[in-house]
């Protein structure tokens, strides 16, 4: 049975679409908590050669951390490395580098990237706290079940914490405010984990 965001996909897309890049695919999920429908772009390169390799999943912080300190498909020599580092490679799962007595080379990159989460709201702070719980990964925006009185001074304080609103309207939904555009701070290999999280549900 769809769920209620399934359902709500297609109006959506519709009113968010001028927000999304080609090829960015629509997931229902349920999501830190709250549900959600995640709009992302698939990396079919990477998604292929994980498959390809039959790559064991990623799903653990550590692992991330690990790999985050290797370039991509460049030879690392091992004896440059930390012995910490040197045991937290040797653990990753299959797929993740390529390794022998003398090198590593890191194989994994994200698999995909998130362009925008849309979460349910039953009330405006509801919406705001849902949606925020987003703001390490991508641009955010709450769907309001109806539009609320005051709406105009609402979408003051929802701009401020850079938050889209979705409202009802004529048979479909309005973009009554477009969230701000996602620029992340640094990458973390936390917001990588949430990556992998998605991934894992949708392309398992």
């Amino acid at each position: 049975m769809a769920t209620t965001m399934e359902r709500s996909g297609p109006q959506v897309r519709e009113a968010s679409g001028a927000l999304l890049p080609p090829g960015a695919t629509a997931h229902a999920a349920r999501l830190w908590g709250t549900d959600a429908l995640l709009f992302r772009r698939l990396d079919e390169r990477e998604h292929e050669r994980r498959r390809a390799v039959s790559a064991g999943r990623i799903d653990y912080i550590g692992h991330l951390e690990a790999l985050m300190a290797l370039p991509v498909d460049l030879p690392v020599p091992l004896r440059s490395l930390d012995p910490g580092l040197r045991k937290k490679i040797r653990a990753l799962p299959p797929g993740a580098v390529e390794i022998d007595r003398h090198r590593v080379i890191r194989r994994a990159v994200r698999p995909m990237r998130p362009e925008l989460a849309v979460v349910k709201a039953s009330g405006w702070r509801d919406g705001l706290e849902k949606a925020g719980r987003f703001a390490p990964v991508c641009r955010r925006a709450m769907l309001l079940e109806y539009e609320p009185d005051g709406l105009e001074n609402l979408l003051i304080e929802a701009a401020y914490y850079g938050i889209g609103v979705l409202v009802p309207r004529s048979g479909g939904l309005k973009m009554a405010a477009a969230p701000e555009e996602f620029r992340p701070g640094r990458h973390t290999a936390a917001a990588w984990l949430f990556v992998e999280e998605i991934y894992q549900r949708i392309d398992a």
